[in-house]
């Protein structure tokens, strides 16, 4: 083995494992009564361990369809279908078998609970739906930790390179052919152990959880105010199109654990990643723009990364399902479109909350429009310049902030000027729309004849009735970015 073999003996002494008497996972499997001929095609191909999970990881066999689980745990079928999707699995098929003893007793349980009052049909069904949810999560994760061979890095299996993610590889083989018998060990700790540490971190998270109850409790307020940010991984697309499929992994990879580090270190919750963009919820506005500003300096600092643009909004939040729901959602999720790469720009309500904090300096943006939110004013955040007579640190790091800062504002006053340049060219073009429908409707071309219209008294000549088309300022088809009026439709 490797230079960790001695750290890896002391560990497997702690935890009374013996690799010399641990069988192979081929061995495992003819034990557990699976084909010779299936084992050694999924030795040639490279997935062993994926078909070791797939036919051990229940520990019994599927011995139930619907119909029979129905009568054995004294529950409608058409409820255990319904719980069933919830959790994330298809519909099951008339007499297909795939309901083992241990489901039997799990329903049998729930029909009782409801059968007392004690859980709601509806609340059943929510609570499976968040569970498989992020239970998929997990598995999937674990899944994607076991990789072939070929699909590892260079050197991941004693060469230069780094090493792989997961404690082996999917192949249950080593590198010359034989069988390993260390991910049989590995899977014969962890598929035991998980359910442990599953539970410790659920308990961890009802806590907390019943924490934040009891402060929104203590406030009376059905929803609390919250401080929501949406952080967006520039040129994601353009470098998605660029990179194979394992280096995509390792930069998604990079891309969460820097927002977690960051989110969870400064006392945020990481509510979900969205692909290239991350969503995060802060109680207090303070530790929010604190949480804000960092991520673009983590990620400005990160060199393989692109940068992000930061969007932060604050205001009344709904949580539900470990889900943010709320208009401030929505404008954060705008806002973070309007920012430039490497910047982070707030809402009114982070700037009134943070005026007069010597922490934070503010640059007032032009008014925007909103998708379906309307026109907002927003403010760029910087850091604030420190007392001079209270600053830390060496002079270059200081000198180094202030440079810092100035390249930042010079960039935010070109992209501002530009914006500017583009809203007068705008407003002048929909002048030019407009001056030529009143050029239209003066001096265009005559009507084809028609028949000569009854005078009506007091109006004259009916065919030079006025024009009922579209009023002065109506909005003009041709051009998408005229709203009718010369107000700026950025968004």
């Amino acid at each position: 083995m490797s230079d960790l073999e001695p750290s890896r003996r002391e560990a497997a002494q702690r935890l009374g494992i013996d690799f010399a008497t641990a069988p192979t996972l081929p061995e495992v499997l003819e034990a557990a009564g699976v084909a010779p001929d299936e084992i050694e095609q999924a030795e040639s191909e490279g997935t062993l361990a994926y078909l070791a999970i797939e036919r051990l990881v229940l520990g019994e066999p599927p011995i139930y369809d619907l119909t029979e689980i129905a009568v054995a745990a004294r529950m409608p079928a058409g409820e255990i279908a319904h719980l069933w999707r919830a959790l994330g699995f298809p519909e099951p098929r008339p007499g297909e078998r795939i309901f083992t003893a241990s489901d039997v007793e799990t329903l049998h349980t729930v029909a009782a609970l409801l059968d007392l009052g004690v859980i709601d049909p509806d609340l059943a069904v929510q609570m499976s739906r968040v569970i498989g949810w992020s239970l998929a999560r997990v598995a999937s994760a674990q899944i994607d930790a076991l990789r072939p061979l070929g699909d590892q890095p260079d050197g991941a299996n004693g060469g230069d390179g780094p090493v792989t993610r997961g404690a082996g590889d999917a192949s249950g083989t080593r590198p010359d052919g034989a069988a390993d018998p260390e991910l049989t060990v590995f899977a014969g700790l962890l598929l035991p152990t998980m359910p442990r540490i599953l539970d410790y971190v659920w308990r961890r998270h009802m806590q907390a959880a019943a924490r934040r109850a009891l402060v929104r409790q203590s406030t009376g307020q059905a929803r609390e105010e919250k401080a929501v940010g949406f952080a967006d991984l520039v040129g994601f697309t353009a470098l998605s199109q660029q990179l194979d499929e394992r280096d995509l992994a390792a930069l998604v990879d990079r891309f969460e654990a820097l927002a977690y580090d960051t989110v969870t270190g400064l006392g945020g919750r990481v509510v979900k990643m969205i692909g290239d963009e991350v969503m995060f919820v802060v109680d207090d506005v303070r530790s929010a723009a604190e949480i804000a500003l960092s991520l673009a300096e983590a990620y400005a600092a990160d060199e393989s990364l692109n940068d992000v643009r930061v969007g932060l909004a604050f205001g009344p939040l709904l949580e539900r399902e470990a889900d943010c729901f709320g208009p401030v959602v929505n404008r954060a999720s705008r806002i973070v479109g309007i920012a430039f790469p490497g910047s982070v720009v707030v809402d009114e309500a982070v700037h009134d909350a943070l005026t007069g904090d010597d922490c934070f300096a503010f640059r007032s943006i032009r008014a925007r429009r909103l998708k379906d939110i309307g026109r907002v004013q927003l403010w760029s955040l910087r850091r604030g310049e420190p007392d001079p007579d209270h600053r830390h640190g060496p002079p270059v790091e200081r000198d180094a902030d202030a440079t810092r800062r100035r390249v930042t504002e010079r960039r935010e006053a070109a992209i501002e000027a530009l914006a500017e340049r583009r809203h007068e060219g705008r407003d002048g073009r929909r002048e030019q729309h407009r001056a030529a429908r009143r050029s239209r409707r003066t001096d265009g071309p005559a009507a084809p004849d028609a028949p000569d219209a009854p005078a009506v008294p007091g109006l004259g000549d009916a065919s030079r009735a006025p024009d009922r088309g579209d009023p002065p300022d109506a909005r003009d088809p041709s051009d998408p970015t005229d709203p009718g009026d010369p107000s700026d439709a950025d968004r």
